[in-house]
């Protein structure tokens, strides 16, 4: 169990790096890919546009390796997409850039980007699912939890990373070549990774449905047939981690440095901070739902969206970073014990025989929506109404609708065996 715990932490962790490298560089991607005398909110917007193309691709990732998942192996689908994930990453490091070879520039960085969506697409549902499976049930909800921290960590990793090569080279050397080089080291970083997916034992949940003949022979027809309503539930829920999650990793950086005119590497410290706080609230609200159950840590931490988003907003806009980072690490608390349990929770809505398909549509329909798309909508909220108070309206707003999923989720199904 710690080795499959430790390996699908490492390789979910650098599978996260690669792609979320692409966040901690929007602003200097954003003047390197596009008409330097073009507006600057306007380059950054199509900056998150295509941060967002990423997550559109997702759900079409999701339907291959949820189909190769369920049908060949949990392990087998994993393997595949974090080799899917370095070859891109490391070719965006590569790139020309507008002005050497104009509009070409922005489209090679979209086809990237839908590459690195379309392995995601496969990894996160797949780590979750793997990890699970392989768990007693009463430890699903923790052991669930290493595949979000993993991606904390990954997270993590690319925040320290961009963030040490600003502080060690000055603005000139970073836009020249200096935010290239976190991207290139993800290709030896991936098949690191690689090389440990490829010696994990396989799930025995899965094995067991195998050698029983279960499983299912066209998983997303059974899955449009049979599972819609459970998909929908899945949506639901995960809204609340996806939408906040990546406002907090990766629009709060801009955000901070942009709006709040605060220092890049003031708003890369408090990232990382940010980050640390979820690595250490996730495993603690899953362990807590374990024993009380998901339902209950969930839908009070959906809850606390509701009343807590408007203040914390509130006091981020007041002056002295003091202010700011009480206020994220606040926002940060919420996060993490929303998305804690969630991992545990998805995999016990749908059975083995589709598992890895359901999971996959779900999760990623979500984020295409709510997820990639948060930093761009976020942007144009604060456009479109000229308040920032506006994104803490859109995180109320997907807080009431998980909570209202998780009030007609009328059972708790965490003592239940998968099936």
């Amino acid at each position: 169990m710690r080795k499959v715990i430790i390996a699908g932490m490492i390789s979910n962790g650098l599978e996260w790096y690669d792609f979320a490298l692409y966040a901690f560089t929007a602003l200097t991607i954003s003047k390197q890919f596009f008409l330097p005398a073009g507006n600057s909110s306007a380059h950054l917007l199509a900056t998150f546009g295509i941060f967002a193309v990423g997550f559109i691709a997702r759900p079409f990732g999701g339907i291959f390796f949820g189909i190769l998942g369920d049908r060949l192996g949990r392990r087998a689908a994993l393997v595949l997409s974090i080799f899917m994930m370095a070859v891109p990453t490391g070719c965006i490091g590569l790139l020309p850039t507008y002005a050497q070879i104009g509009m070409a520039a922005p489209w090679l960085l979209i086809l990237m980007r839908v590459m690195q969506g379309l392995s995601l697409g496969g990894a996160f549902s797949g780590s979750m699912t793997f990890l699970v499976e392989h768990a007693p049930p009463n430890k699903r909800g923790f052991v669930g939890s290493a595949s979000v921290a993993s991606l904390v960590i990954g997270f993590l990793l690319g925040s320290v990373v961009a963030w040490f090569f600003t502080a060690i080279l000055n603005q000139e050397q970073y836009e020249s070549f200096g935010w290239r080089i976190p991207f290139l080291m993800g290709i030896p970083i991936g098949f690191i990774g690689l090389y440990i997916r490829n010696h994990c034992e396989e799930s025995p949940t899965y094995e067991a449905a195998k050698k029983d003949g279960t499983l299912s022979k066209s998983p997303v027809k059974d899955v449009f047939k049979g599972e819609m309503r459970h998909v929908a539930q899945a949506i639901g829920i995960y809204m609340s981690v996806t939408m906040p999650f990546y406002l907090l990793s990766a629009y709060f950086i801009t955000f901070t440095e942009h709006t709040l005119m605060r220092s890049k590497e003031e708003a890369l410290l408090l990232n990382s901070m940010n980050m640390l706080i979820l690595l250490f609230c996730a495993p603690f609200s899953a362990w807590l739902s374990d024993r009380v159950g998901r339902r209950k840590v969930l839908g009070l931490t959906a809850l606390a969206y509701l009343v807590s988003t408007y203040p914390i907003f509130y006091l981020m806009q007041q002056s002295g970073f003091s202010s700011i980072a009480l206020a994220q690490a606040w926002f940060a608390v919420v996060v993490g014990f929303y998305i804690g349990p969630v991992p545990a929770l998805l995999v016990e809505i749908f059975p083995t025989r589709v598992r890895y398909t359901g999971m996959s549509l779900s999760y990623n329909i979500c984020a295409a929506c709510f997820g990639g798309t948060a930093p761009m909508v976020c942007e144009w909220l604060i456009g479109v109404t000229g308040s920032n108070y506006s994104i803490a309206y859109y995180v109320m707003l997907c807080g009431f609708i998980s909570a209202t999923t998780l009030f007609f989720f009328y059972k708790d199904r965490h003592e239940q065996p998968l099936q």
